[in-house]
């Protein structure tokens, strides 16, 4: 068994990447582009960066609501001393 690759780099990956149909193609455009639709450039891995520290928003928002429902009662006073006099 081969020992771990601390650099990541896989060559039977790399092989296969290379050695498949969409590289061998005859056109050169496809071929010189596709590089961007693979990879670390697939669609789902640009989305993931779009929104930095939305997941971490979220969950301060959450406990948040959650703390001032809980800790701090509403008593600002909405209907309170008005009376029968108000209508």
């Amino acid at each position: 068994m081969a020992p771990p690759n601390p650099t990541g780099f896989e060559i039977k990956e790399f092989v296969r990447a290379s050695t498949s149909a969409q590289w061998r193609s005859k056109d050169p455009w496809k071929r010189n582009e596709i590089w961007r639709y693979t990879g670390p450039f697939t669609r789902w891995n640009r989305f993931k960066g779009a929104f930095p520290g939305f997941g971490i928003a979220a969950v301060a928002f959450g406990v948040y609501v959650v703390a001032e429902q809980l800790f701090f009662p509403d008593t600002h006073g909405h209907g309170d001393g008005h009376g029968e006099s108000h209508h």
